[in-house]
């Protein structure tokens, strides 16, 4: 008790946010505190971000460590990311004060057409299979981010991911359950299966997993940058491939491939300023539910109180309802992003808002849920510069198509398109599909960096980010605790699923304002948050989700 009693008066006497003891029971593993004066990282996996602490400590900058982690990553969580998928990046540099946001997502292929589907009988967009593949755009992000903000190439980047690909890393107990899950997938491709279930079964715990292949096709990368994987040798065996499986996406599709360089979008709250990706995110539908609690969620209270989690349920389901009514890229449909995340329009959406029962919003559009297949990444160095950073095959092994010999697993972001032709998000040659993709920064009055936070979950993450800021700023927990305290979601069609530390007698009064509750196992279904907290001491403090197997390190 005096050395509990020690850390809480430690913790008051600091000046910044006021972190405590939490006031409600935390999930079940208590992992300790990660904090240091210089610089910190935080990922997805233990071997990346011992990566990125190499970098930082070889006097490369956030940006130099990000990308490199990015890339071993893109290796040792090969069903989560990969040079076949996704990412975006929310870049803060110090010495301006400003933060960019870099799209790294890529775009349908030129076949790519509503007609093109239907003339096969297809209602939708398969969520699965070669048809779901569009061009991926990660590999090209990581080079334009270097370029720009980097101080080391994209080959030095790439040595890290090269060596755990090309002698392989051992399998944690995460990723042996992760690919048993998903054998009847990966045994459906040939070339998937011959790396991802040896002997017919995903590896054991502590084996070897080598990916000469990826290996190969990493090199090809490093010597010859991004263009190898657009327009050169390995392009071309991408376009073949999908040319023999009847895909929709060809040689020029992934020649014409640019990343996008945006303005991140933000709103205010609990005296921070939040910073959010820009659509073709759902960073909107964040800010949105974030300006919804600020009006219906209490202001004080145990974080998981009946009525808390009730308001918040709440604003996610009208920011959902917002979401799949507006969300496309913005260069196909105009989304008002700025009437969306409005102070003036959560007070008109706040009046559907019932504090003694349930709203019903039109989840007919609503995408299906998933964990999201998804890494999240945050750095901060000594210097303040930081980046937050989330990378996606999306489903599991993205597509369920490797194309033979390069090790590429491909994403199936295309299975989030609609067909039909009155949707903002049907979809069309060269258009970006919606994202479930939400990186996200929160900042001080004066700009400087308070927050760098981010989560894997799919559908669910602005209700995992909203939920882990608020732990943060309103309940003032360390950003361990955070992370790990009991959570919830809403899923689509309605049900509420909450994680057994959530109590029986706050679930009964769920219900009788109208919710259906379901208890659930802690799990990546909802989310694997992770977060670097800068105090006004300067401390870097760090959270990493164990509901995956995200991994912090700080000194």
């Amino acid at each position: 008790m005096r050395a509990l009693s020690t850390l809480r008066a430690l913790l008051a006497a600091l000046p910044a946010l006021a972190l405590t003891v939490p006031r409600t029971g935390s999930a079940q593993w208590m992992r300790p505190d990660v904090m240091g004066r210089e610089a910190a990282v935080v990922s997805d996996h233990v071997l990346a971000s011992n990566a990125g602490v190499a970098v930082l400590r070889r006097g490369g900058n956030a940006v130099d460590a990000a990308i490199t982690m990015a890339a071993v990553l893109a290796v040792v969580r090969p069903h989560m990311n990969g040079v076949g998928g996704d990412n975006f990046l929310l870049v803060r540099q110090a010495a301006s004060n400003q933060v960019f946001a870099l799209n790294g997502s890529g775009r349908a292929g030129a076949k790519a057409t509503p007609s093109f589907f239907t003339a096969r009988n297809l209602r939708q967009v398969p969520s699965t299979g070669i048809l779901s593949v569009s061009v991926p755009g990660a590999v090209r992000a990581w080079e334009d981010v270097l370029k720009r903000f980097g101080t080391i190439s994209l080959a030095e980047a790439l040595q890290p991911a090269i060596g755990y690909a090309e002698h392989g890393f051992p399998v944690s107990t995460r990723l042996s359950l992760d690919i048993a899950a998903e054998a009847r997938k990966v045994a459906a491709d040939p070339a998937l299966a011959s790396i991802f279930l040896p002997e017919g079964k995903a590896p054991v715990v502590g084996t070897i997993l080598v990916q000469k292949e990826l290996a190969v096709t990493l090199r090809a990368i490093a010597s010859g940058g991004a263009d190898a994987l657009y327009k050169g040798a390995l392009a071309g065996r991408i376009a073949r491939f999908m040319d023999q499986e009847g895909g929709l996406v060809a040689a020029t599709d992934l020649a014409a491939h640019q990343s996008t360089w945006q303005e991140p979008i933000r709103t205010t709250y609990s005296g921070k300023s939040i910073l959010a990706f820009p659509p073709n995110t759902q960073g909107m539908t964040f800010l949105e539910m974030l300006n919804l609690a600020e009006r219906l969620a209490p202001d004080r209270g145990e974080p998981n109180a009946a009525a808390s989690i009730h308001a918040l349920a709440e604003a996610a389901r009208l920011a959902y309802d917002d979401r799949d009514r507006f969300l496309a890229d913005p260069a196909f449909s105009p989304v008002p992003v700025d009437r969306l995340i409005s102070k003036a329009f959560a007070v008109d959406r706040a009046q559907l808002f019932r504090p003694d029962a349930s709203w019903s919003p039109d989840t007919s559009r609503t995408p299906p849920d998933g964990n999201g297949d998804t890494i999240y990444l945050a750095v901060v160095d000594k210097d303040g510069n930081a980046v937050s950073m989330i990378q996606s095959l999306f489903a599991a092994f993205g597509s369920g198509r490797m194309v033979p010999g390069t090790g590429i697993t491909l994403h199936n972001r295309g299975a989030l398109f609609e067909l039909a032709p009155s949707h903002p998000n049907v979809i069309a040659p060269g258009k970006r599909p919606f994202h479930t993709l939400s990186p996200a920064m929160a900042l001080n009055p004066d700009g400087t960096l308070a927050i760098a936070f981010g989560t894997p979950g799919g559908d669910g993450q602005p209700q995992t980010l909203v939920q882990v800021l608020n732990n943060v700023l309103r309940h003032g927990m360390t950003p361990q605790q955070a992370v790990e305290a009991p959570r919830w979601r809403v899923f689509a069609g309605g049900r509420l699923g909450v994680e057994p530390g959530i109590d029986a007698a706050t679930r009964a009064e769920l219900e009788q304002r109208g919710h259906v509750v379901r208890v659930q196992e802690p799990s990546a279904e909802f989310g694997g948050a992770q977060m670097i907290v800068i105090h006004a001491s300067g401390a870097r403090m760090v959270g990493a989700d164990p509901r995956r197997e995200a991994y912090g390190i700080a000194w």
